[in-house]
């Protein structure tokens, strides 16, 4: 029985990284690529991907994003600190889908920060399968409290957003 590969390995066609990971593109810009198998359940009675999966692999994108930048959600939302939890809330989403995807398909999700501001984060997300583009989401995500009020993004969340 061969051994399983090392699940921490960063070394190209070792085991892919949970949450993905942080590349740089041709400008020298950070994004996160997600990599995501479509499975059935994620398709409707004709094998090609249901509308909302789009949307909830921008969730995963987004949040392993969020996470390999330092922010611990679990912390976040229990108020690590002594300050009341809060986490990030979806205030507004624009979007394309441009070409289907079908089942057993491997697809990148990819996600970079546009915009940031005090309390936002304007993020670009874009699936695609071998290059070519399938979905975009403009996404915007406000940090509130666990009470609903609007809280400001750290320092280093800001900085790490926009290195």
């Amino acid at each position: 029985m061969s051994a399983r590969p090392d699940p921490q390995s960063d070394s190209l066609g070792r085991w892919p990284d949970l949450a993905g990971r942080i590349v740089a593109d041709a400008s020298g810009r950070r994004r996160h690529v997600l990599p995501i198998r479509v499975y059935f359940e994620d398709t409707d009675f004709s094998g090609v991907v249901y509308h909302a999966s789009y949307m909830r692999w921008c969730e995963r994108g987004r949040s392993d994003f969020l996470r390999l930048l330092g922010n611990d959600h679990k912390a976040l939302i229990a108020g690590a600190g002594g300050s009341e939890g809060a986490a990030f809330v979806v205030r507004r989403m624009a979007l394309e889908f441009l070409k289907p995807a079908r089942i057993d398909e491997v697809l990148e999700v990819a996600t970079r920060a546009m915009e940031t501001t005090a309390a936002t984060l304007v993020l670009d997300q874009r699936i695609s399968r071998d290059g070519v583009e399938l979905f975009t989401a403009e996404v915007t995500v406000v940090l509130v409290s666990v009470s609903g009020k609007p809280l400001r993004l750290s320092a280093a969340l800001r900085e790490a957003m926009q290195a």
